[in-house]
């Protein structure tokens, strides 16, 4: 989109690897790791790596037209979002085996494969869904319905009484850890976004300002820019699992989201409106 002259090669590549190595065409999901010479490492699967899956599919097919990717995000969406959500109590089982059956008893790595659920990847799912519905031409269905369900179940599952978000729930939505980091309140801030600008009711208003202002009061660093990325009980910043500031990728999102009109085509909108 931005004119690169190694653009086409690039997203080339990168599809190919997709295609030989990760699709797996039979579940119509992506696996998840390789060993360096491509050899199998492991039969995890994982919900994560396919929600990222999916923001990169509809990145790509925004910048390229291609239906290749919108096809296969929607695949991914309905897995997760019609069969998995709806039997889960709207809820999104992070672990599951090769063959796509929900690994229950699975505890990795406490930052990055956390046992149970994660609310903060309903709201990048649900967010994500009703952007796949959005390219799709707003076909008839329930997606709209989905996305808001998953959106709702994980706000009032996670939020905490003194604010923020706790990290992972247990299967039935009780809290599993406690720790409330920067980016669910950035991601939930999208997907409230994109729930006002398809259909604004006052429970979305009032989330969206609950959670800006919490950021506000307790995430943003006012003096040097940029999120802090963990906060204790007392609303204190702390570090237990980041060092420094690890990324701007979610804040970011978090500030751009709500200043496009649309559900889709983010970019594009951004570039018009910057010329405006």
């Amino acid at each position: 989109m931005a004119g690169h002259p190694d653009a086409d090669a690039l997203i080339a590549d990168i599809g190919e690897v997709l295609d030989r190595h990760y699709w797996d065409e039979h579940h119509g999901l992506f696996a998840d790791e390789w060993n360096r010479d491509w050899t199998p490492f492991s039969t995890y699967r994982g919900m994560n790596a396919n929600m990222h899956g999916v923001e990169a599919l509809l990145t790509a097919y925004e910048a390229t037209g291609q239906d290749i990717f919108l096809s296969r995000a929607g695949r991914i969406l309905e897995f997760f979002t019609n069969q998995i959500a709806s039997a889960e109590g709207w809820r999104l089982p992070e672990h599951y085996n090769e063959d796509w059956q929900i690994d229950r008893a699975y505890s990795g790595n406490p930052m990055f494969r956390p046992a149970g659920t994660t609310p903060g990847h309903s709201f990048e799912l649900g967010r994500l869904l009703l952007q796949h519905w959005d390219l799709s031409g707003r076909p008839d269905g329930d997606a709209p319905a989905r996305g808001r369900r998953l959106i709702e179940q994980a706000l009032n599952d996670a939020w905490r009484e003194d604010g923020g978000f706790c990290y992972t729930l247990n299967f039935d939505g009780s809290v599993a850890i406690q720790s409330r980091f920067w980016w669910p309140v950035t991601e939930a801030i999208g997907a409230v976004a994109s729930l006002i600008k398809l259909d604004r009711q006052d429970t979305d208003e009032a989330w969206y300002r609950r959670l800006w202002a919490f950021a506000d009061a307790h995430y943003i660093d006012h003096e040097y820019g940029g999120w802090f990325p963990e906060i204790d009980n007392s609303g204190k910043v702390t570090a237990t699992l980041f060092k420094g500031k690890p990324d701007i990728y979610h804040s970011l999102q978090a500030c751009l989201y709500p200043l496009t009109e649309g559900l889709s085509r983010y970019a594009s909108n951004m570039k018009l409106n910057s010329t405006s």
